[in-house]
C-alpha cells in the first residue's frame, strides 16, 4: 500500500498546491498525494503558470479544507507554512508531522515580484520534495 503524504498550508492555494504537484510528478507511483489549507481559499492561477513552466499540470486541482482529511489514515502531514504549522489539526495513528517554511508568493503585491517569488518557492518545493524522497529512500521507507 503506499504512504499517504498530505501537504497543508493555510489557503491551499499556492505552497502546498505546488508541493502536491511535484510529489506526484516525482513519486506519484510511490505515494498518496493529497493538499488542503487550514482556511482554503481557491487555487491561485500563479501556482498553476509556475508549474506549467517546468511541466506540470495542477489546474485541475481545487483547493480542499484539512477537515476533508482528518478521518483518513495519513503517514506524512507537512505543513509548508508557519500559520499552518500552528493550526494543524490532529489526526489520529502513526502520523508524522513535518514542517517546512516557505515564503507566501501570493501575499505579495507586486505582480512581477509575485510570478518571481512564484518561482523561487516552487523551486524551493522542488529540492525540500527530493531531499523527502532521499531520505525516505535512506530509511528504507
Amino acid at each position: 500500500m503506499k504512504e499517504r503524504v498530505l501537504f497543508l498550508c493555510t489557503g491551499n492555494s499556492a505552497r502546498s498546491q505546488m508541493a502536491e504537484g511535484w510529489l506526484r510528478h516525482l513519486a506519484g507511483d510511490r505515494f498518496e498525494v493529497f493538499s488542503a489549507g487550514t482556511h482554503p481559499v481557491g487555487l491561485n492561477p500563479g501556482s498553476v503558470e509556475a508549474m506549467a513552466e517546468v511541466g506540470i499540470d495542477i489546474s485541475q486541482h481545487r483547493s480542499k479544507s484539512a477537515t476533508e482529511f482528518t478521518a483518513m489514515p495519513i503517514d506524512y502531514v507537512i505543513t509548508v507554512c508557519d500559520r499552518a504549522k500552528e493550526t494543524c489539526p490532529r489526526w489520529s495513528g502513526a502520523v508524522r508531522l513535518i514542517h517546512w517554511s516557505f515564503d507566501d508568493p501570493a501575499a505579495l503585491p507586486d505582480a512581477a515580484e509575485r510570478r518571481q517569488v512564484f518561482r523561487r518557492v516552487r523551486d524551493e518545493i522542488a529540492t525540500a520534495i527530493r531531499q523527502f524522497l532521499s531520505d525516505r529512500e535512506r530509511q528504507g521507507s
